[in-house]
């Protein structure tokens, strides 16, 4: 259901959103915040319901809480990511780096912490809707690279080992576009970084992408460390 703005007003393209947090208070009070900002919300109180929803019902993004009972949501993004690059934006009462190291290694696309301003939670999915907007029709002509197994379709965002599809989050796909079209030269880690993203963050999600397209992530052969540079991926044009 849409909360906050009668669902004949929203337009038919109207982002959809799923909010899933075990506090009703902040269930209803987003959902009418993020209703009268044009977005269709649907809420779950729990990993369990959520995925009942997602079953029946596209999404464009889901916020998803860290604290629940049953399934938390760093084990239910885990499972969810074996599936789905539904783009995931993480809320945790925990300001740790360690927690959201976590969260992002569990395939998190951004986090924010607890307590936080209902403007901030907006801009936060308002730029990780922009970056998948972004994203080039299939239409648009191929440039592909390949190194080992792989081959990357850089306009498409499409990775595949061998006829097999290898499924990318949101911010892995950017940064695997971003490092092919430099490939064989070293990208920085500010240029890999999306907004608000620290460096260490960015360490995360390049040890994340390496578990997926190399044979052993700790002496990577594809995806190599530049020392004092950055990251550089090591492919050819197809």
């Amino acid at each position: 259901m849409s909360a906050g703005v009668p669902e004949e007003t929203l337009a038919d393209d109207a982002p959809h959103l799923l909010l899933v947090d075990d506090d009703r208070r902040i269930r209803d009070l987003m959902s009418r915040y993020l209703g009268q900002r044009g977005y269709r919300v649907t809420t779950a109180e729990n990993a369990a319901e959520a995925g009942r929803m997602l079953e029946s019902l596209a999404f464009d993004l889901m916020v998803l809480d860290v604290m629940m009972p049953g399934q938390n949501g760093f084990d239910f993004a885990r499972s969810l990511r074996r599936s789905s690059a539904l783009p995931i934006l993480m809320l945790t009462a925990r300001s740790e780096t360690g927690d959201r190291v976590r969260g992002l290694e569990a395939g998190a696309d951004d986090y924010l912490s607890k307590p936080f301003e209902p403007k901030e939670l907006a801009l936060r999915i308002a730029s990780i809707l922009r970056r998948v907007a972004a994203a080039p029709p299939a239409s648009a002509a191929a440039a592909i690279v390949g190194f080992g197994e792989f081959a990357f379709d850089i306009e498409r965002g499409e990775l595949r080992r061998g006829a097999e599809p290898v499924r990318l989050t949101d911010r892995e796909t950017a940064m695997l576009q971003i490092l092919a079209r430099a490939r064989g030269e070293a990208v920085a880690r500010e240029a890999l970084a999306g907004d608000g993203t620290n460096e260490r963050a960015i360490d995360v999600q390049i040890n994340r992408l390496r578990r997926k397209i190399e044979s052993d992530p700790a002496n990577p052969t594809h995806l190599r460390t530049a020392r004092g540079a950055g990251y550089c991926l090591v492919a050819e044009q197809l």
